[in-house]
C-alpha cells in the first residue's frame, strides 16, 4: 500500500523566549488518570478473552529464521569475532566523533539516515549532541544486523529473504523515535501538554483493542470522515447484475458516444473496489467514462462462512465469466476488452489462458495492473508462503472458512511499517492525536475476507509453486498455458512495488504468447496507478516488449512527464475504434438492481 508523505520538520527554536515550565499539579493529575488507565489495560489483558495463549505463529517463524542466521555466524568463530570487532569500530568512531561535538566542534554524522526516512526530520535529532548519538547508534546497529543477514553463509535464499523481512519488523520497531524517553519531538510534547496527550493516547489504545476484539487494530485514519456511496464510491451507475460472489455495476455515460466494445475492470477481491473510485478528483472510473467507455466494474462480495468452497475457478467461472455474460445481456456485444488490478489481473491471465484453451475467446484485448503471474521474484509477500506457514493459515480458515480481512491488511502494513505502522502508534498512542480523515487510508482499513479454497489455491499454486508461469496451473480439468495467450496484452508495472515488484511484472510479460506492452509507471503499487492526467504526480517509461533484462530495458525505456492514463487510452481505443451511441443502465436486457457502488461494497469485516 502507498504510504502518506512524512509530515515536514518543525521549525527551530529561537532563543527569543525560555521554555514556559509545565503545569505540575495538570501533570499529577494526567499521571494518576493515566495509571488508572493502564491498570484497566492490564485487568482486560490478563482476563481469559484478552490474554494470548502463547507466542503466535508469526513470531515462532520470525524466531525460528533469525535464529538459523545466528547458527550459521556461530559456526564460524573467526566470522564471528570479526563481525563484532566491526561493530566495535563503528560505535568506537561514534564515541570519537560525539565527543568532539560535545566540545563545541563540527563533526559529519558517522551513519545518516536514508533520505527519505521521516523519522529523524525533527531538528533535535541532529542538534542536540544526546539525541543525535542515539540516532546513529540505532542507525549503526541495524545496519550491521542488516549486513549478518545479507553475509551469512550456509543458508538458503528463501530463508534470507525471510531473515530480512523480519529483521525489519524488529528494527522499525525497536526505532528510539517510537518512545517517549528517547525521542526528542515526544519529549517536547508531553511537556507541553503536561501528560495529557499520554493519557488520550492511551483511551485510544483501550478503543482500537477493543475495535480489533482483543487484537490491537491501530487506527490509520478517521473513519467518520468517509462513507461509502456519500464521498468515496460516487461515480454514477447501476448495479445491473448479482450473484454469490459479485455485483457488476455498469456505469453511467458522460459522452454521447462511446466505444462500441464495453469494459470490463477486474478489481482485487482482498480489498474493496472503490480504490479505482475514490473521489471524482482522482477515479481512474470517473476518467474512463469521461473518455466514452461503457464501464463494468465487478464488486466482490465480503465472503463469510458460506462462501467457504468458492475457490480460484469459482470465482474465474461466477466472476469474469458471469460478468461478461451479463455484459452481453446489457449491450448486446459478443467481445470486451479487460482489465485487472493485483490479484484481480492475476485472475484475469487464468482467464485468458482458459479461454485460449477453450476457443471461448471473448476478451479481445486486456490490461493488467501490478499483476503478477510469474512469482518468481514476487517479493516480500512471498516471505509468508513456505510449507509451514501456509498450512498454519489453511488451519486457521478451516476453523471459520475464512481469513480474517485483519490478518491480510496486517500482512501489507508490515511490507512498510515505517510508513503503516510505526508512525500511527506514536502519533495514536503517544502524541494523543487522532489520524486525520485520509479517504486512501480508509480504503485501506476496509479489509475483506477470503474464502478458505480460494485463499488456498492462490497461496498454493502462485507463491509457492508458481504452476501457472510454468504451464502446469489446472482448473476444471484444463491445463493452462499463457503461451497460447495471442491477445494484444498491456502490462502496468510500478518502479517502487512492494506487493508485485516491477521486475516480477517484467519477467511475467514474457509467459504470454501474444504482444505485451510493458509500462513502467512511478511510485507504487497504488499511487503509481491511481495517478489522474489532471495532477500528476509520476511519470512513466514506455519502451515495447519486455526483453532481455529489465535494467536494460529502462536504459532504453523513453520517459514521459504526467500521467500514464492518456497513453493507454489510446492503446484501448486503437484496439477497437468504433464508436456507438451511449448506453445508459439499466436500460438494456439488464434492469437495474439498485445504485452504485451496489450492497456488496457496503459489507464490512
Amino acid at each position: 500500500m502507498q504510504a502518506p508523505k512524512g509530515t515536514a520538520p518543525p521549525a527551530p527554536v529561537t532563543d527569543a523566549a525560555p521554555p514556559a515550565l509545565p503545569d505540575f499539579e495538570a501533570m499529577g493529575r494526567n499521571a494518576g488518570q493515566l495509571v488508572e488507565a493502564m491498570g484497566r489495560s492490564a485487568a482486560r489483558y490478563l482476563t481469559p478473552d484478552g490474554a494470548q495463549a502463547g507466542p503466535s505463529d508469526e513470531v515462532n517463524e520470525m524466531v525460528r529464521t533469525l535464529g538459523r542466521v545466528a547458527e550459521s555466524w556461530l559456526a564460524d568463530p573467526n566470522r564471528s569475532v570479526e563481525a563484532q570487532a566491526k561493530l566495535s569500530q563503528a560505535f568506537l568512531t561514534l564515541w570519537g566523533s560525539t565527543y568532539l561535538r560535545l566540545q563545541g566542534q563540527q563533526t559529519d554524522p558517522v551513519a545518516a539516515p536514508e533520505p527519505r526516512d521521516a523519522r529523524f526530520a525533527h531538528a533535535d535529532w541532529s542538534q542536540n549532541p544526546y539525541f543525535d548519538f542515539i540516532k546513529q547508534g540505532y542507525l549503526i546497529a541495524t545496519r550491521w544486523a542488516e549486513g549478518l543477514v545479507d553475509e551469512a553463509e550456509g543458508i538458503d535464499e528463501q530463508t534470507r529473504h525471510k531473515a530480512q523481512f523480519y529483521l525489519r519488523q524488529v528494527t522499525s520497531m525497536l526505532s528510539p523515535s517510537n518512545f517517549l524517553a528517547t525521542n526528542p519531538e515526544l519529549i517536547r510534547h508531553t511537556l507541553a501538554e503536561n501528560g495529557a496527550n499520554l493519557v488520550r493516547g492511551l483511551q485510544m489504545y483501550e478503543e482500537d483493542l477493543e475495535a480489533g476484539g482483543g487484537q490491537l487494530r491501530v487506527r490509520q485514519t478517521d473513519p467518520s470522515g468517509f462513507e461509502v456511496g456519500r464521498n468515496v464510491a460516487v461515480t454514477p451507475g447501476e448495479v445491473v447484475f448479482r450473484n454469490d460472489l459479485i455485483e457488476l455495476i455498469q456505469y453511467a455515460p458522460a459522452t454521447e458516444t462511446v466505444l462500441k466494445r464495453p469494459f470490463l475492470m477486474v478489481p482485487p477481491w482482498i480489498n474493496k473496489f472503490y480504490i479505482l473510485d475514490l473521489n471524482p478528483q482522482k477515479s481512474f472510473i470517473k476518467w474512463m467514462v469521461d473518455q466514452g467507455l461503457t464501464v463494468f466494474c465487478i464488486s466482490w462480495v465480503n465472503p463469510d462462512e458460506r462462501h467457504a468452497a468458492k475457490d480460484f475457478e469459482s470465482y474465474m467461472r461466477e466472476g469474469i465469466e458471469a460478468a461478461i455474460d451479463a455484459i452481453g445481456a446489457a449491450t448486446g456485444e459478443t467481445e470486451v476488452t479487460a482489465a485487472g488490478y493485483c490479484v484481480g489481473g492475476t485472475l484475469l491471465a487464468v482467464t485468458l489462458a482458459m479461454q485460449a484453451a477453450t476457443g471461448n475467446r471473448r476478451i479481445r484485448s486486456a490490461t493488467l495492473l501490478t499483476t503478477q503471474v510469474d512469482f518468481t521474484h514476487a517479493g516480500d509477500l512471498k516471505v509468508f508462503a513456505d510449507e509451514d506457514q501456509i498450512r498454519q493459515v489453511e488451519a486457521r480458515m478451516a476453523e471459520r472458512g475464512y481469513l480474517e480481512g485483519a490478518r491480510m491488511a496486517n500482512a501489507f502494513n508490515m511490507l512498510r511499517p515505517n510508513d503503516l505502522i510505526w508512525p500511527y502508534v506514536v502519533n495514536n498512542y503517544i502524541k494523543g492525536k487522532a489520524p486525520s480523515a485520509f479517504d486512501l487510508l480508509y480504503w485501506n482499513s476496509d479489509a475483506t475476507r477470503m474464502p478458505a479454497a480460494n485463499h488456498s489455491f492462490y497461496l498454493r499454486n502462485c507463491y509457492l509453486e508458481n504452476t501457472l508461469s510454468q504451464g502446469k496451473m489446472v482448473l476444471g480439468n484444463v491445463r493452462l498455458d499463457l503461451k497460447k495467450v495471442k491477445i494484444p496484452i498491456f502490462n502496468l508495472a510500478t518502479r517502487e512495488d512492494h506487493i508485485a515488484p516491477a521486475l516480477s511484472v517484467f519477467e511475467g510479460s514474457k509467459k504470454f504468447g501474444g504482444p505485451v506492452d510493458y509500462v513502467l509507471a512511478g511510485s507504487g503499487h497504488i499511487a503509481g496507478v491511481i495517478n489522474p492526467p489532471a495532477k500528476p504526480k509520476y511519470g512513466y517509461w514506455t519502451g515495447g516488449p519486455a526483453k532481455g533484462k529489465l535494467e536494460e530495458w529502462i536504459g532504453k525505456a523513453t520517459e514521459t512527464k504526467g500521467s500514464w492514463w492518456p497513453y493507454w487510452f489510446q492503446w484501448i481505443e486503437a484496439q477497437a475504434p468504433e464508436r456507438v451511441p451511449a448506453r445508459v443502465p439499466g436500460e438494456g436486457s439488464l434492469a437495474s438492481l439498485g445504485p452504485a457502488p451496489g450492497t456488496y461494497v457496503r459489507i464490512r469485516s
